[in-house]
């Protein structure tokens, strides 16, 4: 089975701090011992966000890691993101309205990122357990 990768897993693995990017690398070894990696274009993007991490840096890094990336989010994706990302928002007005803290906003990439390991079948390699179990209950979520 493939996985699909989640931008904060990457990050993770960049990190100097060793227990993060060594747990971050087990959870990559393992996921690569049950199949192909894969991000999606939104992942590819927020990545070029980090310092120092250019274009020519990431595809070498994807291309020596062999993690593929899947530029193509068709309707199917887009709808399920919409879907997901009216229901966090729904339960974030409700929760506001009760004078209860929800977290961080998130923006509509990580639902993309979310529906694509969803509509691609793929088992989702994520830091953020709870997001995506709340926006995406089928998405089989590995998380570190």
């Amino acid at each position: 089975m493939m996985t699909a990768v989640d931008t904060n897993v990457i990050v993770a693995l960049w990190d100097p701090d060793a227990l993060l990017s060594g747990a971050a690398n087990v959870a990559l070894d393992a996921a690569i011992g049950r199949g192909r990696l894969v991000i999606c274009g939104p992942v590819f993007a927020e990545l070029m966000a980090f310092p120092r991490r250019k274009e020519a840096f990431l595809d070498g890094f994807l291309r020596d890691t062999g993690i593929s990336v899947d530029w193509e989010l068709d309707e199917s994706i887009w709808r399920a993101a919409g879907r997901a990302f009216q229901g966090y928002t729904s339960r974030r007005r409700m929760h506001r309205n009760k004078h209860q803290d929800y977290g961080p906003r998130r923006i509509l990439a990580d639902f993309l990122i979310g529906a694509h390991a969803l509509k691609r079948n793929c088992r989702f390699l994520t830091l953020d357990e709870g997001l995506y179990r709340a926006a995406f209950p089928r998405l089989e979520i590995q998380a570190i």
